[in-house]
């Protein structure tokens, strides 16, 4: 049976390029946006051979080439069964410091993006699929050291507990991956290859196993 295209948006070298890596290897054509369309195709080419692999630049923040992004790997790849949000601004900053405009290109990236995102995947997935996102501890602890972070990871959790419940009745499967912990800091659970390991897993889920949110702590 075809499998439909996994679609990896936020695709850096760390969980990113692991998710890309775990879904090809499980038979799914692979699409990888980032702003550095350079590095994508890096990726692409160290890839091994098999279902095809394509890089589209895009800057998150900017909806109109984020949805056109999306867009065209749809054209190139087919039907969309997977949608991987792994996108995020991650800056320091405090309660009360950083201009507005910081604050809100990290609200487009960490919360808006992952709703454009879901709403262009959706209207080409046929037969249902999963809408995946990569959360963080820091909607359950907010730091003042990474304050637009924390409130971006708590908007994104609530917004994909939100999604869940409206597209379940669909036979979409919507989840946020709560890591709480440093990604590739040591840490076996952390591993970027053993994350997306859980990201596939829940995309093979059964239906009556899902939920809204995996925290992996």
């Amino acid at each position: 049976m075809t499998q439909g295209s996994a679609i990896v948006i936020g695709a850096g070298p760390g969980l990113g390029l692991a998710l890309a890596r775990t879904f090809h290897d499980a038979g799914h054509p692979v699409a990888l946006l980032s702003r550095n369309e350079e590095r994508l195709n890096r990726f692409v080419a160290d890839l091994p051979g098999g279902e095809p692999v394509r890089a589209y630049g895009a800057d998150i923040a900017d909806r109109d080439a984020l949805r056109a992004a999306i867009a065209t790997a749809i054209d190139d790849l087919g039907a969309p069964e997977v949608l991987l949000y792994n996108a995020a601004v991650m800056r320091t900053d405090s309660p009360t410091e950083g201009d507005d405009a910081s604050w809100v290109n990290s609200f487009e990236v960490n919360v808006l993006g992952a709703k454009v995102a879901a709403e262009e995947v959706l209207r080409s997935m046929k037969d249902g699929g999963s809408l995946l996102f990569t959360g963080g501890g820091l909607a359950f602890a907010p730091s003042p050291h990474y304050a637009s972070l924390s409130v971006g990871k708590a908007g994104l959790r609530a917004y994909v507990h939100a999604l869940a419940a409206e597209q379940a009745p669909n036979g979409v499967h919507a989840t946020v991956v709560t890591i709480a912990g440093g990604i590739d800091g040591g840490q076996e659970r952390f591993q970027s290859n053993v994350l997306a390991q859980a990201y596939l897993e829940l995309h093979q889920q059964d239906a009556a196993d899902w939920k809204p949110e995996l925290v992996r702590d």
